[in-house]
């Protein structure tokens, strides 16, 4: 069998991970074979870890935790398999262990029960998955399932302010930040033609489908079509925005007349304020975003 680097978060989902791994470790040691096992405290240390597994001849890995080891992992990955365009590619699973696991809702892993996400993953195969890059105030990321502007990074702030997430906290962090924000002016063009000017509470870009722990931002998303998924939430009253939220759960917005849908490979969003944006749940800022879309640039276990 192939040797499998684990990259493990204890301190995801509020510090469970690491309990689940107590329960995980014998069921993966059985179904993957060797585990070489790498804690992580800070996602700085995640490129060393892959970087060391790789000049090993480790080129499968697998993410213990939440969106947020996921986004690290992803950014890893990328600038390894570019440092490396001759050699294997590494592959990329994830179990979900944090307290949005919007990345597995979408993908069709068993969420809720890290045991059956644990056997799912051990019978995946690797595939071909687009993943988005952006590039903001001269700095580039990559990102795996979905980022947005607006409204959303406020909320990823607040949320990442928490130290003790509940299933409730994204509900309740979205709510109180709706009260207070006031939609922002931006200039968006998708592929290199202008779509819309004037306020919007938020800007999806999205690969996958799901964002803020179960809401169905583009249901129609698929991670191999080489396009993003593009949502536009206009400026509208506080009244109108909260009643018409309940349907972002059930994907049920896009037909709203303040949402605009469309599919794009770039898309490019400017303020002349500075923009919270979020990427995978992590937290970010600038006044220029550039998206593409990089098709089939990660293999990962689906």
């Amino acid at each position: 069998m192939t040797k499998t680097l684990i990259i493990l978060n204890p301190n995801a989902a509020g510090g469970k991970a690491g309990a689940v791994w107590t329960d995980l470790e014998p069921l993966l040691w059985e179904r993957l074979g060797e585990l070489v096992v790498a804690v992580t405290q800070h996602p700085e240390e995640v490129a060393e870890h892959l970087d060391k597994a790789y000049a090993s001849g480790l080129t499968r890995v697998i993410a213990i935790g939440g969106d947020g080891t996921n986004h690290s992992l992803i950014n890893a990955l990328a600038h390894l398999n570019a440092r490396n365009p001759d050699g294997p590619p590494m592959i990329y699973g994830n179990l979900p262990v944090g307290t949005g696991r919007d990345w597995a809702r979408g993908a069709g892993i068993p969420f809720r029960d890290v045991q059956a996400a644990a056997r799912w993953i051990a019978e995946a195969t690797p595939k071909p998955v687009d993943i988005g890059a952006v590039n903001y105030d001269g700095q580039e990321r990559f990102f795996l399932n979905i980022a947005s502007a607006g409204i959303s990074g406020e909320v990823a702030q607040r949320i990442n302010r928490d130290p003790q997430r509940r299933s409730w906290t994204f509900l309740q962090a979205t709510i109180a930040t709706m009260l207070r924000y006031r939609p922002q002016a931006v200039r968006i063009a998708l592929d290199g033609s202008a779509w819309y000017n004037g306020a919007a509470y938020l800007l999806a870009v999205a690969n996958g489908t799901t964002f803020g722990r179960g809401m169905k931002i583009a249901p129609q998303a698929k991670t191999n079509d080489g396009l993003f998924d593009v949502v536009l939430v206009k400026g509208m009253s506080r009244p109108r925005i909260l009643m018409a939220f309940e349907q972002v759960y059930r994907g049920a917005h896009l037909n709203h007349p303040k949402v605009n849908y469309q599919q794009a490979r770039e898309v490019r969003i400017e303020s002349q304020t500075s923009m919270s944006f979020e990427l995978d749940g992590e937290m970010f800022g600038g006044h220029e975003l550039a998206f593409s879309i990089q098709p089939g640039l990660l293999q990962m276990l689906t």
